[in-house]
């Protein structure tokens, strides 16, 4: 028989890796398991439970037998009810195991070899990824902390070709908060009118967990829903990031093709996931505004901190639970000429795991999420300032301090 040492990728995954998020976490856990004392903000994942009422609607799904094989694109109820919250039909709707699956059925569906997606930078991990494991080429645009982090109608416009099949837009955005106003959006519709072979995808799975006014794209450009696809789910405010569910929303047509290609990978969502996800959905959701409440304290807190660092800048975020502080004058001071470098001796050093900003398309910056205890997040920042200054960092409950060096 041949031995696994024969195997070789195809051409398509020749350059895909598990994203540097993952491999960072995983990391952290690895030296923890050793003994060391590490503090991870590494992961998008709220350190809040799932609510009461939703882990019951699962248990009493799975006692009444709801654990058949669920239609492929999702349960009717279910499906309904997303459709009632964005007045839509059911066949406008598909339900996936997450959001991600929802990015991937999308791009195998419709590009071929050599089309293009534009994605504003900094971006998701997983979107220029995905893209290239359906064959597609990613557009990278650039979009610097001094314009908020937000794609301009004349940027867009520019990068606009006859390849291009796609632009994916986040709003509240992963890595940086940032959430593009009405008349940004505006703005970009008019672009997408003169350009009539281009889709838009926008990802709005961290709309319910907005600090300022957040306007969906649908609600300004309604006239293009026929080549618009909604991405949401209930991983992040609802605190279900285990659950696995996320959702498209889109013309029929484009929801059928997307149901063609996860039949054929996984057919449908967990069946019970689902039930939780209805109870998210259909159930109370005052404690959304208590939590919104505990991530807007904490964002101030770890923005002011970060500013008060010398060499780092950082913006304050208008969604999401993430910053994206410009280190490049502590990396510089340091003598690191990356963030990936600035970021492994951060690890090394002081035990504190974080983000580079390559990962997300645009280096000299690191992604912290604050989706952690208040004491998570200050035992994290004072490594990160000592690590910075040079200063002494003893650690509590460890024999050895750490001695932030150059």
């Amino acid at each position: 028989m041949p031995s696994f040492s024969t195997f070789q990728r195809a051409q398509r995954i020749q350059s895909l890796e598990i994203s540097e998020i993952v491999q960072l976490s995983e990391k952290a856990a690895s030296l923890r398991a050793e003994g060391k004392d590490i503090v991870a903000l590494s992961t998008g994942e709220p350190d809040f439970p799932t609510p009461a009422h939703i882990v019951e609607a699962a248990h009493v799904a799975a006692l009444d037998g709801k654990t058949k094989y669920p239609p492929t694109l999702g349960i009717p109820e279910l499906r309904d009810e997303i459709a009632r919250r964005v007045k839509v039909t059911r066949s406008e709707v598909i339900v996936s195991t997450g959001a991600k699956q929802v990015l991937a059925n999308a791009m195998f569906a419709s590009l071929d070899p050599g089309d293009e997606v534009i994605m504003p930078a900094p971006f998701w991990t997983s979107y220029s990824d995905i893209v290239l494991l359906a064959s597609g080429t990613p557009v990278v645009l650039p979009c610097a902390m001094e314009n908020g982090f937000r794609a301009t109608a004349q940027q867009l416009d520019a990068a606009i070709t006859p390849r291009t099949r796609w632009v994916m837009l986040n709003s509240p955005s992963n890595p940086t908060g940032a959430i593009y106003t009405e008349a940004e959006l505006l703005g970009l519709a008019q672009v997408l009118r003169r350009h009539q072979h281009v889709q838009v995808l926008v990802d709005e799975i961290y709309d319910q967990l907005s600090y300022a006014p957040f306007t969906s794209f649908a609600s300004v450009a309604p006239d293009l829903f026929d080549r618009m696809l909604i991405v949401n789910g209930v991983s992040k405010a609802y605190a279900m990031t285990g659950w696995r569910i996320g959702w498209g929303i889109g013309p029929a047509a484009m929801i059928a093709a997307m149901g063609a290609v996860q039949g054929q990978i996984t057919s449908a969502a967990s069946s019970i996931s689902q039930a939780a996800a209805l109870a998210a959905l259909t159930g109370p959701e005052d404690f959304l505004e208590e939590r919104r409440k505990i991530f807007r304290a904490r964002r101030d807190m770890v923005v002011d901190r970060l500013n008060a660092m010398p060499g780092v800048t950082c913006p304050r975020p208008e969604g999401a639970f993430y910053v994206f502080p410009d280190v490049r004058r502590a990396m510089t001071a340091k003598g690191f000429d990356t963030c990936a470098t600035f970021c492994a001796a951060l690890l090394d050093q002081v035990g504190l795991a974080l983000v580079p900003g390559r990962a997300f398309g645009l280096p000299g910056h690191l992604r912290l999420s604050y989706a952690y205890s208040e004491a998570e997040l200050q035992a994290g920042l004072d490594r990160l300032e000592a690590f910075i200054t040079g200063s002494r960092l003893t650690v509590a409950g460890t024999p050895q301090a750490f001695e932030a060096t150059q």
